[in-house]
């Protein structure tokens, strides 16, 4: 049933999410009133980094843990403001935690499917894992919840997932606007039947909403058979998804086109391990590439099983090499950081898009990154993100609907405008090791995935041979 504008959740919730917004505005204004000025390196550059643990990760091995039926210990978490509201929505919803930051490290005791408090509030920021994982939890809940967000969350695509929760038995009050965060949510406290629940999904906006039902689905009770209805059925992270619902016990069946998850699953595990953040080395790789150099991102080996792991392979078509060895994987870029220009389809490894374009301008020829359509719709429009800030520094960018095409140039210096969206501010740092005067307004933006980039990027540059390895390499 859908109602708008009703609030049958506690006032309170109301009171709490205005002074969230009084909150996320100072964050804002705070953080677009400073700048970060890219030191451009003498030469090619030589480092050995480490980089936190995957945000996708990490807030799916926590949503697995608290569906769990024991306690579960999880290594090499990511803390960051993403994986910091999943942590307090969970502590929130009566879920006992153990926060270890100091061993990157979280316990969380499981409920085996239950929601310990019956009512209440959490906050899930401009996290989308949160957002769509637990509001699809609390939607076959036998509770009533109320889910508050940042106004850049309120904008990203919710209706497929409420749809689907309605259609399960689950009651939705929007609160604001119809089909978008925040919503008062009844859960549906499904019984067990003859037979498995069936659903119909598209996920050409977000493969978000189907990872969200699949974690969840050991609480549908009698099973859960999800038929996709989109063109693109399957996904990096549906694959990321199903891995670790193996990895904690439970088998998803899938034949091209329906996912099937069978009655009585649980979740079982004591200790899993989050891998290292793909998503973060490649911007450390797409350095090494830019300036001709070599760089070592440690413990990230060709066994990882994020979707970036792809873009090596887009590196290596433009020119540069990639080695796996003991600690992890290097990159050398080619000689004098000249890159060839490609056509490539991003559309299973699109975090990377931004970091493609703006590397882009120094390559030999045109390069044209399609398949992204669906990037317009998320912290930002990425697309037009690109297209504006490579304007803004000179460089021709061609921008589709769902692709863009950028030419070669000489970039000149500017502010780049990074939209409160972290890749598109740690992506444009790259641009500044080959052109002088870039600079990224609001940099505080990635201390939603990777709060210590800046602090890192600055270091390395500072002391850019830091790095003494001997494989192949143009340097």
């Amino acid at each position: 049933m859908r109602r708008h504008g009703e609030n049958v959740c506690a006032e309170g919730g109301m009171r709490n999410a205005e002074k969230r917004k009084e909150k996320d505005g100072e964050t804002e204004e705070n953080a677009m009133s400073e700048e970060y000025a890219v030191k451009r390196p003498d030469g090619p550059v030589r480092w050995s980094v480490e980089v936190p643990g995957s945000k996708s990760m990490t807030n799916r091995a926590l949503l697995l843990a608290a569906l769990s039926d024991g306690s579960v210990r999880l290594d090499g978490v990511l803390f960051s403001e993403d994986t910091g509201h999943f942590l307090r929505a969970l502590q929130d919803l009566g879920f006992p935690v153990e926060v270890r930051e100091d061993r990157k490290q979280v316990v969380v005791r499981g409920c085996a499917g239950v929601i310990p408090e019956k009512t209440g509030e959490i906050y899930v920021g401009s996290a989308g894992t949160a957002a769509r994982f637990l509001t699809a939890m609390l939607g076959f809940s036998d509770g009533m919840y109320t889910v508050q967000a940042s106004e850049q969350m309120k904008r990203r695509p919710m209706g497929p997932l409420f749809e689907l929760l309605e259609a399960a038995g689950a009651a939705v009050t929007y609160m604001e606007k119809e089909m978008c965060l925040p919503v008062c949510i009844r859960g549906s406290a499904p019984v067990k039947e003859a037979g498995p629940l069936e659903l119909k999904l598209d996920i050409s906006q977000s493969t978000q909403f189907l990872s969200a039902l699949l974690l969840i689905s050991p609480l549908a009770g009698s099973g859960l058979r999800i038929h996709i209805t989109s063109d693109k059925a399957d996904g990096s992270y549906i694959r990321i998804t199903r891995k670790m619902m193996e990895d904690f016990g439970v088998f998803v069946s899938f034949d091209g086109r329906n996912y099937e998850i069978s009655g009585r699953a649980v979740y079982h595990r004591t200790q899993y391990t989050v891998e290292p953040d793909m998503s973060a080395a490649c911007y450390f790789y797409a350095a090494a590439a830019v300036t001709g150099g070599r760089v070592l991102v440690r413990h990230v080996h060709m066994d990882n099983t994020q979707g970036d792991l792809k873009f090596l392979g887009v590196l290596e078509q433009m020119g540069c090499t990639v080695e796996e060895t003991g600690e992890g994987i290097v990159v050398c870029g080619p000689h004098g950081g000249t890159l060839r220009g490609l056509c490539v389809n991003m559309n299973d490894f699109s975090d990377q898009a931004l970091t493609l374009a703006a590397i882009a301008p120094f390559a030999d020829g045109p390069v044209r990154i399609e398949g992204i359509g669906h990037i317009r719709r998320q912290e930002s429009d990425r697309i037009h993100a690109i297209a504006a800030e490579l304007h803004r520094i000179g460089i021709r960018c061609d921008e589709e609907p769902e692709a863009v095409t950028i030419y070669p140039g000489a970039p000149h210096g500017g502010v780049i405008e990074t939209y409160d969206d972290h890749r598109v501010a740690m992506a444009f740092s790259l641009t500044g090791l080959r052109a002088d005067g870039i600079r990224i307004a609001g940099p505080e933006c990635c201390a939603k995935t990777f709060k210590d980039y800046f602090t890192i990027l600055d270091r390395l540059c500072g002391e850019q041979n830091l790095y003494p390895g001997k494989e192949k390499c143009n340097v």
